[in-house]
């Protein structure tokens, strides 16, 4: 598949990009040579092969949920530099 200059303005109006004249020709072989590429792949004979997302196994590292008890109002706020009635106390951000 060859690619035209003629392709690249369009690809470049549908991304709202404003290319020069030599950025068009630029690009025009940078893609056609990706594309090329491509089709070279394309040529592979993958039948049999399953679709991967990952190249290694990915495993679930997180824990199950357990119902624990919690740590309590106090050691929340045991650190908490200004706290009243059991909530932090935050300067307002609101005007």
């Amino acid at each position: 598949m060859k690619l035209t200059s003629a392709d690249v303005e369009h690809v470049a109006l549908l991304a709202r990009l404003e290319l020069s004249p030599e950025e068009v020709e630029t690009f025009t072989g940078q893609m056609d040579a990706i594309l090329a590429y491509v089709e070279k792949l394309n040529e592979l004979n993958t039948d049999g092969i399953v679709p991967t997302a990952h190249a290694v196994p990915v495993e679930n590292a997180f824990r199950d949920d357990e119902v624990r008890p919690s740590i309590g109002v106090e050691n929340a706020l045991a650190n908490a530099s200004d706290r009243v009635e059991g909530f932090f106390r935050v300067p307002k951000v609101i005007e």
